[in-house]
């Protein structure tokens, strides 16, 4: 049987947190939930994730310097992120872009959009279903 894929879901807001954890379960996905940047970047340190849903507003480090942290360590490296923010200016998605993100979505998301994009991702990383 094929291993589920990981994702590290990072999420300050604790009702969004559990919304995207069911959404994923549901699609078929393990899933894994940090509420801080410094709690997303242990969890990565210590396991093994196949994307990352990455929300820009956290209450220590921010999601475009963990981003910037993932992309400089050689083991996340090529890990696929997902930025999903209520950040909506074109600064802040160039600053996605800028930053290693592989894509930027905006809250609020339409569900079906979130697991395109996963899918998509994954696949084009070799990773796919």
């Amino acid at each position: 049987m094929l291993r589920k894929k990981r994702i590290l879901v990072v999420e300050d807001e604790e009702s969004l947190l559990k919304l995207e954890t069911i959404l994923l379960t549901v699609k078929g996905f393990e899933v894994i939930g940090a509420v801080s940047g410094s709690m997303a970047i242990e969890k990565i340190d210590s396991e093994v994730f196949d994307l990352v849903l990455l929300d820009i507003m956290l209450p220590d480090i921010d999601g475009f310097e963990v981003c910037r942290q993932l992309r400089k360590d050689p083991r996340t490296a090529t890990v696929p992120i997902i930025m999903l923010t209520g950040k909506k200016t074109q600064d802040d998605h160039d600053r996605g872009v800028l930053c290693g993100a592989n894509s930027y979505l905006v809250k609020p998301f339409k569900s079906a959009m979130i697991i395109d994009e996963i899918n998509r991702l994954l696949t084009a990383s070799g990773g796919g279903k």
